[in-house]
């Protein structure tokens, strides 16, 4: 009884000096760093306002049903994406993983020993032939986390986990931004299909009004063949943009994770977009940004792998207990006699380890400058795209509304020229420029169109968005 009694105050002794030391942690604690200094952002572009585009759903950005419904099919079925997931389910499982180091580990072992003894051996001369002995154990061990080392370990693992969400979700906002523009670029192309179209339509009509005024004398060969040149050079532009549709919808379809196949889509004058374009502060305006979350995530992750680096340096203070049944005759083995038990407390203190500590640790800070300059250029990167998506957008409306009028002022030019060449007041040379001029800038017309729509994409892309 006085036995028992010694062991139980032993262990509490123990516990309380474990409680104590586990109070002196070395390990320091994280503060996101000033990489950058707001000031010199080019945000002149952005309202004064805590409002952002990128805070916005895509669901409440993107009007389009057609569109929607491609982005929701996309999101559920694309390769990338579904790889995504399976590296979210590892992080997880390794998250899950440093957040039970504090627990004690547990194992259970049934084991037969059975030993030969030398007849002239220490115990051999007590025991004639062999000795067979049966275990039934279970054995728990606990290390103390005097320096921060468990805290630190299940923290990196934590923002290890955060790291991999924030990239999930950066996947999900890059493939948002691919099928909306890849979309946008499809309505274009059929923006100027319907053009060329028309065109070809006009140009066979010119054709034979062409070949009689040749027969009327009032133009030469020569501008029958050109209006047939032009009129060729039309069906030409139309076999690029089909092929061009074609191409379009099979790397559209990829992105849906689906075979090759025609796209069901609206039209390019149909699309609504924001008035104003808003970006919110840039503090906001570049925190949203998966791949700036992520980084930050990394440089966290290494910051505390290096407390953990550091905290090998330290002695590591571990408790062990084993209790169980040990006999020599199988059937006395779960008798009350058979019972053990044992407790160990150790103090472990590396002293000559051929430099692997140091090394660890001088690499992990490494790692950790690293990774900081990483956070920091992905800091520059995200403020130069925000920057580019607002000034491109604010060009391409002033560029949309002067290619407005210039596509007018052809139009009509086009109608004057060969009104006055009716009445034989007007070169045919000056119709034939009026009508290539006319067909350029509408092609040019529907460009800057989509370019318009891709620059709020890649704005909402730039801030961050992409969420449900």
């Amino acid at each position: 009884m006085r036995y028992k009694n010694s062991i139980a105050l032993k262990v509490i002794f123990f516990g309380l000096v474990l409680i104590l030391f586990q109070s002196c942690f070395v390990a320091k604690n994280y503060e996101r760093p000033e990489v950058l200094d707001e000031a010199h952002f080019r945000t002149d572009l952005l309202p004064q306002d805590s409002s952002s585009l990128g805070d916005l759903s895509w669901r409440d950005l993107f009007k389009d049903a057609f569109l929607t419904a491609h982005i929701e099919r996309a999101l559920e079925n694309n390769i990338d994406i579904r790889i995504a997931l399976e590296q979210l389910e590892i992080a997880n499982a390794y998250y899950r993983q440093g957040r039970a180091g504090y627990f004690p580990t547990l194992s259970a072992r049934g084991q037969v020993t059975h030993q030969e003894l030398s007849a002239n051996s220490q115990f051999g001369s007590f025991f004639s032939g062999g000795i067979t002995q049966y275990e039934l154990t279970a054995t728990m061990a606990w290390e103390a986390d005097i320096w921060g080392k468990i805290r630190s370990t299940k923290r990196a693992s934590q923002a290890a986990y955060l790291q991999t969400a924030a990239a999930h979700q950066g996947v999900k906002t890059q493939l948002i931004a691919g099928v909306s523009t890849l979309y946008y670029q499809l309505l274009m192309l059929d923006a100027q299909l319907e053009l060329v179209n028309q065109t070809i339509k006009n140009r066979e009509t010119s054709y034979e009004t062409t070949q009689a005024l040749k027969d009327a004398g009032l133009v030469t060969a020569v501008a029958v063949k050109q209006t047939e040149a032009q009129l060729l050079t039309a069906k030409l532009l139309k076999i690029d943009i089909e092929r061009n549709i074609v191409l379009a919808e099979n790397m559209f379809s990829i992105l849906l994770g689906e075979t090759p196949r025609k796209v069901e889509r609206s039209k390019l004058e149909e699309q609504i977009l924001p008035e104003e374009l808003e970006a919110g502060y840039p503090a906001s305006l570049l925190s949203n940004r998966p791949d700036v979350m992520a980084a930050e995530f990394r440089l966290r992750e290494a910051f505390e792998l290096t407390n953990v680096a550091r905290s090998q340096f330290y002695p590591s203070l571990g408790i062990s207990a084993t209790s169980g049944f040990q006999s020599l005759e199988a059937d006395l083995l779960l008798n009350p006699n058979s019972i053990f038990a044992n407790f160990v407390g150790s103090l472990t203190q590396p002293i000559f380890n051929g430099r692997r500590i140091r090394t660890e640790y001088e690499a992990s800070k490494s790692r950790q400058e690293i990774a900081l300059l990483q956070f920091r250029q992905a800091l520059l990167t995200a403020s130069r795209e925000v920057s580019d998506a607002l000034y491109s957008y604010q060009a391409t409306v002033e560029k949309i509304d002067i290619k407005n009028r210039e596509f007018e002022a052809y139009t009509l030019a086009v109608e004057y020229s060969e009104e006055l060449l009716n009445y034989g007041l007007a070169n045919y040379l000056e119709v034939l420029t009026a009508r290539e001029n006319t067909l350029n800038s509408g092609v040019q017309l529907r460009i800057l169109q989509f370019e318009k729509l891709q620059s709020v994409v890649e704005l909402y892309r730039a801030l961050g968005g992409g969420r449900e």
